[in-house]
């Protein structure tokens, strides 16, 4: 918990002072979040189930997480042609399945609904290699973050644990913070002093092993939580 509170604090106090010595904007942003889909959590979503409606019996993939993202920043000049950021996004998406292998005794599917979302919480620095009064500015950054994310399964699940494979309704969840990197590149395109439009790209790493519902029952295994991956967006950026 203590981890969890300075990695709100800390960059928030940062940005803080930044600002004080120079000014600022602000950044809106929407656009569409790709996962990378790797480690066991998706190995085992591709294996057990396949995206109904996908049309084949193929196994979930990182495609079917792809889902709309966006959020906020607060920015403000370091030194020439540096700022700090300090961005919020928001990011979710679901996907209905069933079991590749496993039908009921009368042949209907088993269903499940899966659903994953993550907020990060993130500290940019961006070098502009430009000027300030060029209508085009390209920039590239990188910086750190804490990624809070909920993951959850419901609906109709087998329990392989009995000979009988008896079929059960249940909900299985698991949230927390994983700690991660981020790269970036865009451009700003200003319509005038004040207002420019923005096209951004970013690369997050991050991963985390899981708990609650998703703790291994056997020793020295871990099931593990991929929330790495590309993000496209669109937004607006306001000096001030």
């Amino acid at each position: 918990m203590r981890r969890v509170i300075l990695s709100l604090t800390l960059p928030a106090l940062l940005v803080a002072g930044a600002t004080r010595a120079s000014a600022g904007g602000f950044d809106l942003r929407l656009g569409a979040f790709f996962p990378r889909g790797h480690e066991s959590l998706f190995q085992d979503l591709n294996s057990l189930y396949t995206p109904i409606g996908a049309g084949t019996l193929r196994g979930v993939e990182a495609k079917d997480f792809i889902g709309v993202y966006g959020g906020g920043e607060f920015n403000a000049v370091l030194a020439p042609n540096v700022e700090i950021g300090l961005g919020f996004d928001a990011y979710g998406n679901s996907v209905d399945t069933s079991y590749r292998d496993y039908t009921r005794p009368d042949g209907s599917e088993i269903q499940q609904h899966l659903h994953l979302s993550s907020y990060p919480l993130g500290l940019t620095i961006r070098f502009l290699p430009t000027h300030k009064s060029v209508h085009v500015v390209p920039y590239i950054g990188g910086g750190v973050d804490a990624v809070f994310y909920h993951y959850e399964e419901v609906g109709d699940f087998i329990d392989f644990y009995d000979p009988t494979l008896a079929i059960k309704s249940d909900a299985f969840h698991d949230d927390g913070t994983a700690f991660g990197l981020h790269a970036l590149g865009g451009v700003r395109w200003y319509l005038n002093r004040d207002f420019a439009i923005v096209l951004e790209g970013r690369y997050l790493w991050a991963e985390k092993d899981m708990g609650h519902d998703f703790s291994p029952n056997a020793p020295g295994l871990v099931n593990r939580i991929d929330l790495s991956g590309a993000s496209a967006t669109l937004g607006l950026h306001v000096r001030f």
